[in-house]
């Protein structure tokens, strides 16, 4: 995922060492190449502050931000990449500090996804994916052009998806406990927050049904109203009719 930025400039010596800016920049892609992060990450660190102000440290930032989400050190990456994009706000590399932002804090294993592996679902997750949504959404409106873009445009649908999955998987969660007030809150944040998620279709109903649980006449029907409108051929009306004999969620 590392960028090229042309037009590195010339190349500061290194005293110590008595190589160049740029010579240490090579070993350092020559040691990313053969997998050596550690070093190359030490090494860019040299290059950045040999070279600062010129291009060719804007790319070793980049790299180092690229190379500690690799080797697992998110928060450092995090740290170094909001410290390029603070740095370098006209930079020609910015839709890719935007884009690598997103990619760090994406996590694809979130949501009921996440929960069908085994995965333990957690509040920290999710704040996690509404910040790599808030990185895309960025990119994509500062540089709907970038060749960035159309992936970090297929992340955002995903990131919404999975986040409406979740409110869901909580929401079925309070409802199967009878905890239906609990319920009916996160079945209603879904269908307002995520209206165009697949998952907005189960929300209405789980809506629905907690309502009934709970006497609520008026509400239950507004939430059937709104259920059939938008989903006429729902299969969760259909089941609807057989709830009291099992469950929605075990007929799957």
């Amino acid at each position: 995922m590392s960028l090229q930025l042309a037009g590195c400039g010339s190349a500061p010596k290194d005293e110590s060492t008595g190589g160049t800016a740029e010579r240490l920049y090579k070993e350092a892609r020559e040691d990313m190449d053969a997998g050596s992060y550690d070093r190359a990450i030490k090494t860019l660190e040299r290059v950045e502050g040999l070279a600062a102000g010129s291009l060719l440290a804007q790319q070793a930032l980049l790299d180092m931000a690229y190379l500690n989400w690799r080797t697992g050190e998110r928060a450092q990456a995090l740290t170094t990449v909001e410290r390029f994009i603070k740095l370098n706000p006209s930079s020609p590399a910015l839709d890719y500090a935007l884009y690598l932002r997103g990619v760090i804090n994406f996590n694809d294993n979130l949501g009921l996804l996440g929960s069908i592996g085994g995965q333990q679902l957690s509040e920290r997750d999710q704040a996690a994916s509404r910040d790599a949504y808030q990185g895309f959404k960025q990119l994509v409106e500062q540089f709907p052009e970038s060749r960035y873009t159309p992936d970090a445009m297929q992340r955002m649908a995903y990131i919404v998806n999975s986040l409406s999955e979740y409110e869901i998987h909580v929401a079925r969660y309070y409802f199967r406990r009878g905890a239906y007030v609990a319920a009916a809150n996160r079945a209603q944040h879904a269908v307002t927050e995520f209206p165009q998620s697949p998952s907005a279709e189960e929300a209405l109903y789980i809506l629905m049904q907690s309502y009934d649980k709970l006497e609520l006449t008026t509400l239950r029907n507004d939430a059937e109203r709104v259920l059939r409108k938008n989903y006429p051929n729902s299969e969760f009306l259909t089941r609807g009719l057989m709830a009291r004999h099992k469950p929605w969620w075990q007929m799957w």
